[in-house]
C-alpha cells in the first residue's frame, strides 16, 4: 500500500469525518481517479513525436499510454481523421496515489515561478484540472534525452459533489493551492 493511501485511510478520512459533518465513512470523498492527458498537434508530421511523447508518458505514470486519434477531418489545421494527435493515461488504485504523491511532493515544486494553483479549476462537480507546461518537472524524465517539450493536462477526479469537499480533500493531500 503507499503512502498517500494509507495516510488517507489512517488519518485523511477522520479529518474530512470531522470537517465536513458525515457520519458515514463510506460518504466521505476519495480520488476515483487520475487522468493525464499529452496533446501532440506536431505529430501529424512525424511519427517519432508520438513515440518520444508516448515513451516519457509511460515513465511519468508508470503505465502504458493510449493513442487518441482524431474524431473529425479539419482542414485548416491539415488534419484527417484517424490521425494520432495525443496521448492519455488513465491512473487508478495504486498508481494514481504513486503519481499524486511524487507530482505534490516533487513535480510541483520544480515548477519555474509557481505561486500555488489556481482554486477557479475546479468544474462545479468535484474535479479539479491542472495544467503542466513542461513535462521536464517530473524526476523520470532525463533532461538531455528531450527532443521537444510538451505541456500535460493533468484531470484529478473525486466523489465529491461540490468544488468545496473536493479542495478541502485536496488540501489534505498537501495539493497547494495560492489561496
Amino acid at each position: 500500500m503507499s503512502r498517500l493511501n494509507e495516510q488517507y485511510k489512517n488519518e485523511i478520512i477522520p479529518k474530512l469525518k470531522e470537517e465536513l459533518g458525515v457520519a458515514n465513512t463510506m460518504s466521505v470523498p476519495k480520488i476515483e481517479k487520475i487522468t493525464i492527458n499529452m496533446g501532440l498537434g506536431s505529430a501529424l508530421g512525424d511519427k517519432k513525436v508520438l513515440e518520444s511523447a508516448l515513451e516519457e508518458l509511460g515513465l511519468i505514470s508508470s503505465q502504458k499510454p493510449v493513442t487518441c486519434l482524431a474524431r473529425k477531418s479539419v482542414a485548416s489545421f491539415k488534419l484527417r481523421e484517424g490521425n494520432a494527435i495525443g496521448c492519455k493515461v488513465t491512473l487508478r488504485k495504486e498508481r494514481m496515489y504513486e503519481f499524486l504523491d511524487r507530482l505534490v511532493n516533487v513535480a510541483i515544486p520544480r515548477i519555474r515561478d509557481f505561486r500555488g494553483l489556481n482554486t477557479n479549476s475546479f468544474d462545479g462537480r468535484g474535479n479539479f484540472n491542472m495544467g503542466i507546461t513542461e513535462q521536464i518537472v517530473f524526476p523520470e524524465i532525463d533532461f538531455d534525452k528531450v527532443d521537444e517539450i510538451w505541456g500535460l493536462d493533468i484531470i484529478i477526479c473525486t466523489s465529491s459533489k461540490t468544488d468545496a469537499e473536493a479542495k478541502s480533500l485536496l488540501k489534505n493531500f498537501n495539493m497547494p493551492f495560492n489561496n
